[in-house]
């Protein structure tokens, strides 16, 4: 595997790849990589011939008071797990190889409505920074397709649209959420949980699950069976964020007779911020 720091060293690099015919899929990471991120190489490399992981700490994401400064890097770990797995390039730039004229001057990439539900009220300006830093992913790699996990919804929905609304010519794939043997969704903030914690956190799976089952056999108070998801994680002892039924191709909460629904959940255990996600499909 070759490890890029720059960008017109990666583009020519990518340009050579181009002319021989090559196709090119995109993986972005923050690093402090678990086997979910492997799982998204191993379906790119399903996708293209050649695949280009990126490591790089948006700080366009993070909010005030957010874990930016105490996010963990393991960059050394990271390229021996993504060499491991098949990866052919990373790209792992610094703040100002991304925004070179500084983070203040950045133009700054939205989408509406949808950036600011959920997540997007709950950490203010995240999305922007997202689909900003995504925007300059596929401008640097200019990749044929960009695989994303599914763990993080309406991220996903987001970079889709965005890709869709500006005409960019990336095909997104989602990959299926990795979770361990308990059903906790695999995330590099689960290594901010103490033992028990990581134990009490599945709860937010079984929650999922719940609500679901409740779905299917036809109840439909929406708020009510989010309300007493919400009282559950509570007895267990995760500090409420959001729980809600969404439609699972708009995002807008369900309303009756919508068929394709998304159950959305964030919660904090502890110093982990936790979110996850149930697609249900109602008969």
């Amino acid at each position: 595997m070759q490890t890029i720091n720059k960008l017109q060293e990666l583009r020519s690099h990518l340009r050579h790849l181009r002319m021989q015919g090559k196709t090119i899929a995109m993986v972005a990471t923050m690093g402090n990589l678990h086997e979910g991120h492997i799982d998204l190489i191993h379906k790119a490399k399903s996708l293209a011939d050649i695949v280009v992981a990126t490591i790089f700490v948006n700080p366009l994401q993070f909010g005030t008071g957010e874990d930016l400064e105490k996010y963990p890097k393991t960059l050394i770990e990271d390229k021996l797990q993504l060499g491991n797995a098949g990866c052919h390039i990373l790209f792992a730039p610094t703040d100002d190889e991304v925004y070179p004229h500084g983070r203040d001057n950045q133009t700054i990439v939205e989408v509406p409505n949808t950036s600011n539900l959920y997540c997007g009220s709950s950490r203010p300006g995240h999305f922007q920074g997202v689909a900003t830093v995504v925007c300059k992913l596929y401008s640097m790699i200019q990749p044929d397709v960009a695989v994303f996990g599914e763990k993080d919804y309406q991220q996903l929905h987001i970079i889709r649209q965005m890709t869709q609304d500006l005409s960019i010519n990336v095909q997104v794939i989602g990959s299926p959420t990795k979770r361990n043997e308990n059903g906790l969704a695999l995330s590099s903030r689960n290594g901010y949980l103490t033992n028990d914690e990581r134990a009490r956190a599945t709860s937010l799976f079984n929650a999922l699950q719940v609500t679901a089952n409740a779905l299917q056999q036809g109840e439909a108070d929406f708020p009510l069976l989010c309300e007493q998801a919400q009282t559950a994680l509570e007895k267990s002892g995760f500090k409420r964020d959001y729980f809600v039924i969404a439609n699972a191709n708009t995002l807008m909460l369900a309303q009756p007779g919508d068929k394709q629904l998304v159950i959305l959940a964030a919660a904090f255990m502890g110093a982990a911020r936790l979110i996850d996600n149930k697609v249900v499909e109602l008969p």
